[in-house]
């Protein structure tokens, strides 16, 4: 009976080339991160020779190795100018922000931040015709603009008209801001006078200015209420609060 011989009915797998294995048609190897069938049995002929070998499968472009490119726990992975990089994470309260050439991303503040400070005096007592109201201190911890504002009550010793100057230090000197009036007093002795003021510091003192002034992080400032009457001044005679000044520190 005659025998048909086949040849072989699938392709074998024979594993990475190796240049001492005799390879056969059909076989498949592996070379350089690429597969390879063979063509032409022979021994000795590397898989870049097409007259032995055929390309089953081209490998792609070689990526990043993200193990090695981040190093740091929370790390991020980012497309760079032209290749994949990493963004260091950023520091407590900060976000993510597109950066200012709108191509890339960068850690930032997270918003406009503000922060309150505010002082109370409960009894002032009696304040003499150049003297002050409030003198206090405060200290920012994050830079911006501030917001101002004042409170206050006073008991008249006479019956003009007073009027207080309000001033600003951002540390780099004290400032005259304006000058605010609360008017005439009935009685020289018995007659309480409240009013209220808010207001921007602003670098032009007495000049109605438009330009804010600037605090600076962690920078002492003060904020003066000065009795600029000509006449003295006493504690407003109740149990409440003379004077209360607050400063609104807000990024810019």
């Amino acid at each position: 009976m005659a025998t048909l011989n086949l040849g072989r009915i699938k392709p074998v797998f024979r594993g990475a080339y190796n240049n001492a294995t005799a390879y056969v048609v059909d076989d498949i190897v592996t070379s350089g991160g690429e597969s390879f069938i063979c063509i032409l049995a022979s021994t000795g002929n590397a898989t870049s020779n097409a007259t032995y070998w055929t390309k089953l499968a081209e490998k792609g472009t070689d990526g990043t190795d993200v193990s090695s490119t981040l190093t740091t726990q929370g790390d991020l992975l980012v497309k760079g100018a032209s290749a994949l990089e990493r963004l260091a994470i950023g520091t407590a309260g900060q976000a993510l922000l597109v950066n200012g050439s709108a191509n890339g991303f960068t850690f930032g503040s997270a918003g406009k931040a503000t922060e309150l400070h505010v002082f109370g005096d409960e009894n002032t007592g009696n304040v003499a015709s150049d003297g002050n109201f409030v003198n206090w201190n405060f200290t920012p911890t994050i830079s911006g603009k501030v917001f101002l504002s004042h409170v206050g009550a006073h008991r008249a010793q006479s019956t003009s008209h007073y009027y207080c100057r309000y001033y600003f230090n951002n540390g780099s000197g004290e400032v005259a801001q304006h000058e605010q009036g609360f008017g005439y007093a009935p009685s020289a002795t018995s007659h309480n006078q409240g009013w209220a003021v808010s207001f921007i510091a602003s670098t032009g003192g007495n000049a109605d200015s438009t330009t804010p002034m600037t605090v600076t992080a962690n920078t002492q400032c003060n904020f003066r209420v000065n009795n600029n009457s000509g006449d003295a001044s006493s504690a407003g005679g109740d149990a409440g609060k003379d004077h209360i000044v607050s400063a609104l520190v807000f990024e810019s």
